[in-house]
C-alpha cells in the first residue's frame, strides 16, 4: 500500500495536478468551483489508513452552473475518464461500480484500460442542496428549516476544503457557518432543559440500588453536556463515530474531558454524582462567560428537598428563552431543540425527505 495521505490533502493534490490541467486544456476559462465537502471522514479531517478500504481515494467535486451542467457534464466526465492517470500518488483513480448490497459503496480498483470510472463528481449547488438538505438552493431558511437539518450535514458542508472557487461556493458556505442567533439560543435552552429533566435521576436511581440505571442516565447527561459545549463554542457536532474526536478539538475539552471520564468510570452513584457536579459547574461557568444572560448560579445544590446535587438546568433554559427576540422562535411550543437534540435515530436523521413532516413539530397548530 502507498504511504497514507489524508484525504483533504490528497484531493487538493489530485485537483491541482491531475484534474485542473485537463480542464484547462479542453475547457479553458470554464467557470467552476472545486472542493471536497459532503460525506466522508476525510471531509471532517478524521480519516486514517483504514478509511481507504471504502469510498475513499483521489476524488473531488466540481460545482458548475445549472446551464453549464446541462451543456458540459458529459464532455467533462469523458475527458477526465480518458485522460486521468491510472494512479495518483500510488492510489488508483478508478473505482468499482456502487455496490447495491453495501449502501452503494465504491472501492479503489486497479485498471489499465479506459475509460476510468473516476470519482470527479460534477454537480451544481441546486443538486447538492436537494441531496444533502432537501432544500431548494437560494430559498431563505426559516427557523424550522435550520432545526431540522442534522448538524452533521451542516458540518459536512462547512468543513472540508475549497481548492478553486470560480462560482462563489465559499460565499455560500459562509452563509451556513452557524445557526442564526435566536435559533442558537433556542437550542441552548433546549439543551439545558434536557439536563434539568434528568439530572436528579443519577442520584435517585443509585439511591434505590439501581447502579446500572444511574450509569445509563449519567451517560445520557454526559452526551447532553458535550452537545451544549459544541453549541457554546459554535461548532456543528458530527455524527456519532466522530463525536468524541470532534469534542476533543473544542477549547473546553482539555479541562472537561477528564471530569466526564470520571463520571463514566465511577463505581458508585455518589462518586458519579460528585463528578457530574464538577461537570455541571464547569459548563455553567461556560454559559456565564457567553454573556447572553445575567450570571446564573454556577454551583450545584440539592434537588429541592432531596439530597441529590443538581445545577437546575431549567433555570438556565428559562433565562435563555427570555432573551430570544425572533417571534417565530419564541412561538415554538416545545423545548425539544433541533432534530439532533430530540432524536438519535439514524433513519430519522439520514432520511432528509422527512424534514417536511418534522417541521410540523415547531408549529403551534
Amino acid at each position: 500500500m502507498p504511504e497514507f495521505i489524508p484525504g483533504l490533502r490528497l484531493s487538493d493534490l489530485f485537483y491541482h495536478e491531475a484534474v485542473q490541467p485537463i480542464l484547462e486544456a479542453h475547457f479553458p476559462g470554464f467557470a467552476h468551483s472545486a472542493a471536497l465537502i459532503g460525506s466522508g471522514s476525510e471531509v471532517l479531517g478524521f480519516d486514517t489508513a483504514m478509511s481507504s478500504d471504502h469510498h475513499w481515494g483521489p476524488r473531488v467535486s466540481l460545482f458548475v452552473s445549472d446551464r453549464d451542467y446541462e451543456h458540459y457534464y458529459q464532455h467533462i466526465y469523458e475527458a477526465l475518464a480518458n485522460e486521468l492517470p491510472f494512479t495518483f500518488r500510488g492510489y488508483p483513480t478508478h473505482f468499482t461500480e456502487p455496490n447495491p448490497d453495501d449502501h452503494g459503496v465504491q472501492l479503489l480498483e486497479e485498471t489499465t484500460t479506459r475509460p476510468i470510472n473516476h470519482r470527479v463528481e460534477i454537480t451544481t449547488l441546486k443538486q447538492f442542496f436537494k441531496n444533502a438538505f432537501d432544500l431548494e438552493f437560494g430559498q431563505p431558511l426559516d427557523p424550522a428549516d435550520w432545526l431540522t437539518i442534522p448538524s452533521q450535514r451542516l458540518r459536512a458542508f462547512t468543513a472540508g476544503a475549497v481548492y478553486h472557487d470560480g462560482i462563489g461556493l465559499e460565499a455560500v458556505r459562509q452563509q451556513f457557518k452557524y445557526y442564526p442567533h435566536d435559533v442558537w439560543l433556542y437550542m441552548l435552552a433546549a439543551g439545558w432543559t434536557r439536563i434539568g429533566q434528568e439530572e436528579h435521576f443519577v442520584g435517585r436511581t443509585g439511591y434505590v440500588g439501581d447502579d446500572l440505571g444511574s450509569q445509563v442516565i449519567a451517560a445520557r447527561l454526559v452526551r447532553d453536556l458535550m452537545r451544549l459545549c459544541f453549541l457554546m463554542e459554535k461548532q456543528y457536532a458530527p455524527y456519532p463515530k466522530w463525536f468524541g474526536s470532534a469534542f476533543a478539538q473544542l477549547g473546553c475539552a482539555e479541562r472537561l474531558t477528564p471530569i466526564l471520564r470520571w463520571v463514566m468510570l465511577a463505581e458508585s452513584w455518589r462518586e458519579r454524582e460528585q463528578s457530574m457536579s464538577q461537570a455541571y459547574e464547569f459548563v455553567a461557568e461556560m454559559h456565564n462567560r457567553l454573556g447572553i444572560t445575567e450570571p446564573l448560579p454556577a454551583k450545584v445544590s440539592n434537588f429541592w428537598g432531596r439530597p441529590f446535587k443538581v445545577i437546575h438546568g431549567e433555570q438556565f433554559a428559562d433565562a435563555i428563552k427570555a432573551v430570544i427576540r425572533d417571534e417565530t422562535v419564541k412561538q415554538i411550543p416545545v423545548d425539544i431543540g433541533s432534530i439532533d437534540q430530540f432524536s438519535d435515530s439514524t433513519d430519522l436523521i439520514e432520511h432528509t425527505e422527512l424534514r417536511v413532516r418534522i417541521k410540523s413539530l415547531y408549529r403551534k397548530d
